[in-house]
C-alpha cells in the first residue's frame, strides 16, 4: 500500500494528480525518457514501476488494470510488447532519476526520469567463499571436542558395565554354593 504523502497535491486535487501522473507515465513509456521537475519525477516513479510490474505479468487482468490508469491503448500495447520483455529479468528498479539542474524561468529543480532497459548483470558473490572456511573451522572444533567427550563417556560406560558383570558372577557363585549346601543339608537330615 502506498504511503500517503503530506502537503499539497501535484496540480491541485487528488483527481488532477492521478491524471497528471497517468499522462507522465504514458509519456515515459512512449519516449523512454522525459524531463520534468524533481517532485513530479519522484511521484511518478512508484506509479510507473507498478505499471511495468503489471506488464511483466502479461495476462488480461493486468492489461485491464494498466488500461484503467493509462487510457491510450497504443501506449499500453507498447508497454506490454516492447518494454516488459526488456525488463523481464530485472526484479525492480525499472526507472532512473538523474538531477539535471534548475529551470531558467522559475528556478525549479529539474530531473530526467528514464527507463532502465539495459540487461541485468548478476554480481559476483565473493563474500560467501571467504566466509565459508571460517564457518567450517568453527564447526570442526566442536566436533573434535564432542568426540573426546563421547570417547570418555564410552570408556566410563565400559567400566561401569564390566563391574556389574563381575558382581553378578560372584553372586551367582555364592548362590550355587548355597544351593549345594542346602541339598546336602537336607540329605544329612534324612
Amino acid at each position: 500500500m502506498p504511503k500517503p504523502t503530506k502537503g499539497p497535491r501535484l496540480g491541485g486535487g487528488p483527481a488532477h494528480e492521478r491524471l497528471l501522473l497517468a499522462n507522465l507515465a504514458a509519456s515515459l513509456f512512449t519516449h523512454k525518457s522525459i524531463q520534468t521537475t524533481e517532485t513530479k519525477a519522484k511521484r511518478l516513479r512508484p506509479v510507473a514501476e507498478r505499471l511495468i510490474t503489471f506488464a511483466k505479468r502479461g495476462d488480461l487482468h493486468s492489461r485491464r488494470r494498466v488500461l484503467a490508469v493509462i487510457k491510450d491503448k497504443s501506449v499500453v500495447h507498447e508497454l506490454f510488447t516492447q518494454i516488459a520483455p526488456l525488463v523481464a529479468d530485472r526484479e525492480g528498479g525499472y526507472t532512473r532519476i538523474v538531477k539535471t539542474g534548475f529551470r531558467k524561468g522559475d528556478n525549479a529543480p529539474l530531473a530526467v526520469i528514464e527507463l532502465v532497459l539495459e540487461p541485468v548483470t548478476p554480481k559476483a558473490k565473493k563474500a560467501k567463499p571467504a566466509a565459508a572456511p571460517v564457518v567450517e573451522e568453527s564447526v570442526e572444533e566442536p566436533a573434535a571436542e564432542e568426540t573426546e567427550v563421547a570417547e570418555t563417556a564410552a570408556a566410563e560406560d565400559a567400566e561401569v558395565a564390566e563391574a556389574p558383570v563381575e558382581e553378578t558372577a560372584e553372586v551367582t557363585d555364592e548362590a550355587e554354593a548355597v544351593a549345594e549346601e542346602t541339598p546336602a543339608a537336607e540329605e544329612k537330615a534324612e
